[in-house]
């Protein structure tokens, strides 16, 4: 589960859950966006996948691409669509995880130390929905962070890599939020667990499924890629990993990962410590009575 107060009816669950996660969206977004640029760029954009790193692409994006105003090219969609898709995510999850609790969906998980199946049933729906709508959206913040337009007709271009990416990252965090409260209940009574326990939760999901992210991005980028001396347009994805594998050996397929890390632990962060202080608030103003 994604808080821990005195759950109401199923449907009451899914809509305190839609409004709280879009506090969350917002949040993830506003303090994130910047280490999202610079890390989308080391991916999916030539000039910054061939060589440096983090500090090397941070100063390129500064004194190139207007400063402060650079580091947030393209926040336009996912500041707007993070709220909705993380809004249907947690309403989702917290509308089945409050529904399935019945003896097959409660039974713990042979050798999992009491993880119920609800968890990750609910979990995996929740990522399904997140992604149909996180796709389109991340590709047109992805174009506008490469300096791109995107159009209606490419909006489904990525989604399986996207499906398979949120997926990861969503069944891992739930499953660790809900390891956390169980056996670590007092994590959530300070500001500082609620930061660290979402933040390092949300990144060791994405560390899980960091190569789809990279291949993602660069499938939505639409970056051409040069092989034996021949520039091919729409690579395939075998063809993106051993180009990336060939620039920075096997780290290619990781490539991003210290700004992608920055921007899980910040966002996340902060995003759980607002989502759970209206989940109190909404109970205090009796909203679930």
């Amino acid at each position: 589960m994604a808080h821990s107060e005195k759950r109401a009816h199923w449907l009451k669950e899914g809509v305190i859950g839609m409004g709280t996660g879009i506090l969350y969206g917002v949040t993830s977004v506003s303090v994130g966006h910047p280490f999202d640029t610079i890390k989308t760029k080391m991916q999916a954009q030539h000039g910054h996948v061939e060589g440096g790193g983090m500090i090397q692409s941070f100063k390129r994006i500064w004194t190139s691409e207007g400063g402060f105003l650079g580091l947030y090219r393209g926040v336009l969609p996912p500041l707007l669509g993070s709220g909705l898709y993380r809004s249907v995510q947690f309403a989702v999850y917290e509308a089945l995880y409050t529904k399935w609790d019945s003896n097959a969906w409660t039974t713990p998980i042979p050798g999992s130390q009491g993880l119920q199946a609800r968890v990750v049933a609910a979990g995996f729906m929740a990522a399904f929905v997140r992604a149909c709508i996180e796709s389109p959206i991340e590709l047109a913040k992805v174009k506008g962070q490469t300096g791109q337009t995107w159009h209606v007709s490419e909006l489904s271009k990525g989604f399986p890599l996207q499906l398979v990416r949120t997926s990861g990252v969503m069944v891992t965090y739930f499953c660790l939020i809900d390891s956390i409260r169980r056996h670590r209940p007092s994590t959530f009574d300070t500001l500082p667990g609620q930061f660290i326990a979402s933040s390092c939760s949300a990144t060791i999901g994405f560390w899980m499924v960091w190569p789809f992210e990279v291949l993602k991005n660069q499938v939505q980028a639409d970056m051409a890629i040069t092989i034996r001396g021949v520039q091919v347009a729409k690579p395939t994805l075998m063809q993106r990993a051993r180009y990336l594998v060939g620039q920075h050996g096997i780290q290619g397929l990781y490539r991003g990962i210290w700004p992608g890390t920055l921007r899980s632990m910040v966002s996340n962060g902060a995003s759980m410590v607002v989502m759970l202080q209206a989940q109190r608030k909404i109970t205090e103003w009796g909203w679930r009575n």
